[in-house]
């Protein structure tokens, strides 16, 4: 049976029996200013990236792997340089 399960135990009716309110209880709770739900994390980039599969000669990765974190980031912008001076036809 595949029934909604309550995210919080509630056995309990009076109020006075309710369970305490943690901060970690406040640090996953989700916060609204009036009706809008305020969204938590990272925020939505002007420009997105898009995912895909590609094969480059295995001297080049470790070139860009061994400048530490953050190389495929210095591929992408190594890319955009190239794209500035070339046709991409």
């Amino acid at each position: 049976m595949n029934a909604n399960k309550h995210a919080t135990h509630s056995e309990w009716i009076d109020p006075d029996d309710a369970p305490e309110l943690t901060d970690e209880f406040f640090e996953q709770a989700d916060e609204y200013i009036g009706d809008k739900l305020i969204r938590r994390g990272r925020p939505k980039a002007e420009q997105t990236k898009l995912a895909l599969t590609v094969r480059y000669d295995a001297d080049i990765v470790a070139a860009f792997k061994a400048t530490g974190k953050g190389w495929q980031t210095r591929m992408n912008e190594a890319l955009r340089d190239w794209l500035k001076s070339h046709s991409p036809a």
